[in-house]
């Protein structure tokens, strides 16, 4: 997918030393989460644009490895195992993996590393890596600006991630590189997908509506109740199967949802890989999710979605390319970015409040736009 920032080229005088440098080795950090690397991926993209014969690493947490171990543009996978470094201060065997992730880092080498998860854990990274080009952003979190030695303007208020991301651009110069956000499925996992669509009587060409109910916040969340209704509707006022996906730990809830049903969706909850689940969302007819990791999924292989935002400014971490997707409610306490219902003092009337109907009506939209395409393109 490609995508064309809508904000000009600025000028940023104390980064715009690097728009003539030449690196031969590049790291790049965003360990997580899911949603972030796919609003990284520009970046990526960029990169590999201005530095055609580079060495490009990535720094990926565990759990996102497959979402780029692949892609062309990677030369190397570096990768964080949380569960094995993150108790380095406590725990003699973290001690050693730590210092050995650590001293990798600084025998690579690297002449250039850009930290786009700016946290502390992430700069003290860049900074170990001993490259004589660090870059990261000014307004990154828990003292991490104290590791780079180039810093990027702050964020502006309604800047989407996936813009933000790309200032790196005007620090090293490839701002005539368009925002390509490119997932890389391959033939061979479109052709695994269809084998999982064929296995619960979805032949190909068939039309399905991708259902992702789980967000990792849970004031993300819209009702389950309300997801089965919206399915009976699909089922009924469209004639559609619809498929409910998550990961192993949201199998509860995508089992409460079925259950719930009048309709008969088909649950695949836990059983599909990373790769996996984005080749059935490229199939799907239209999607419904939350602000989560399969949304940004969605809108990077473009695809006719609708996206349930409550806590969260859409405009910073929503589809991008995708605005006309979002529902949501426009209310004063929103976003607040509160996770837990338990620090909300309106009893999450952000999804409480966002009815069946809204979310239908917005369904219908996006098919008969898809519909419309379809027919404008035979």
């Amino acid at each position: 997918m490609s995508l064309t920032a809508n904000r000009p080229a600025q000028d940023v005088p104390h980064v715009n030393d690097f728009s003539q440098v030449d690196a031969r080795r590049i790291l790049l950090i965003k360990p997580s989460s899911l949603g972030d690397i796919v609003h990284a991926l520009p970046v990526l993209h960029g990169l590999r644009v201005r530095f055609p014969e580079a060495h490009i690493a990535w720094m990926v947490a565990s759990p996102f490895v497959p979402l780029v171990a692949n892609h062309p543009d990677v030369d190397e996978i570096i990768e964080f195992d949380r569960r094995k470094l993150a108790r380095w201060f406590c725990q003699p065997a973290a001690f050693r993996a730590f210092r050995g992730f650590t001293r990798r880092l600084k025998a690579a080498r690297f002449d250039l590393v850009i930290d786009l998860q700016g946290l502390f854990r992430s700069g003290y990274f860049t900074w170990v890596t001993g490259a004589k080009r660090r870059v990261g952003f000014a307004d990154a979190r828990e003292l991490a600006p104290i590791f780079y030695n180039k810093r990027l303007p702050k964020r502006p208020a309604d800047e989407h991630a996936v813009e933000h991301n790309y200032r790196v651009a005007e620090a090293l110069g490839f701002t005539q590189v368009k925002p390509t956000i490119d997932l890389a499925i391959t033939d061979d996992e479109r052709s695994r997908a269809q084998s999982i669509l064929d296995g619960i009587g979805l032949p190909k060409g068939a039309a399905f509506a991708a259902i992702l109910p789980s967000a990792r916040w849970e004031t993300k969340q819209w009702l389950p109740e309300r997801f089965s209704e919206l399915i009976d509707r699909i089922s009924v006022e469209h004639g559609m199967q619809s498929v409910i996906m998550g990961a192993p730990d949201e199998r509860e809830l995508c089992a409460k949802i079925a259950n719930r049903c009048t309709a008969s969706p088909v649950d695949i909850s836990g059983e599909t890989n990373l790769r996996e689940l984005a080749a059935i969302i490229e199939k799907a007819a239209v999607v419904v999710c939350h602000d989560s990791g399969p949304m940004h999924l969605a809108a990077a292989l473009d695809r006719p979605m609708v996206s349930i935002i409550g806590p969260t400014n859409p405009l910073r971490t929503g589809p991008f390319g995708h605005q006309d997707s979002v529902v949501r409610r426009d209310l004063d306490c929103s976003p607040c970015y509160l996770k837990r219902h338990s620090q909300c003092r309106n009893d999450h009337s952000c999804m409480k409040g966002l009815e069946v109907e809204t979310v239908y009506t917005r369904v219908g939209v996006m098919l008969d736009q898809k519909r419309a395409s379809v027919d404008k393109n035979d």
